[in-house]
């Protein structure tokens, strides 16, 4: 049987912007783009996941952040369920502190970047 992952993805807003990063150099699956977030730890609840990962990826602390969906993929190795979050105020300033790059998408244009594939759902919906 396959691992499992949980994980949290933060779709962060500025304006009616939405934030992608690419996965840095060295990262599994690099060059793809996703959500920020990351492996919820032992013990950890899925708020707490996520405001941890996005201190140590961009160095911001979510402020206003609800609960949006929870997606499972299945990738050759692993199984992921992601939990995502809409994020609509953080303190901080977005630093990329994984060295990875970071763009603002606009939803209401057609996605030109190359999402990981388990992004790809949310990003359709997104972009509807």
């Amino acid at each position: 049987m396959k691992p499992m992952l949980d994980v949290v993805a933060g779709i962060i807003w500025r304006d009616d912007f939405y934030l992608a990063v690419e996965r840095p150099e060295g990262a599994k699956m690099a060059g793809w783009w996703e959500f920020p977030g990351g492996k919820i730890e032992k013990g950890e609840s899925r708020d707490e996941a996520l405001v941890r990962e996005l201190q140590e990826e961009l160095g911001v602390t979510p402020l206003d952040f609800e609960y949006w969906r929870e997606l499972v993929h299945e990738y050759d190795e692993f199984t992921v369920r992601l939990h995502f979050f809409h994020i609509t105020k953080y303190s901080g300033k977005l630093t990329s502190l994984e060295n990875q790059r970071m763009e603002w998408v606009d939803p209401s244009q057609p996605p030109t970047l190359e999402y990981l594939p388990a992004d790809i759902t949310i990003v359709e919906a997104l972009h509807k």
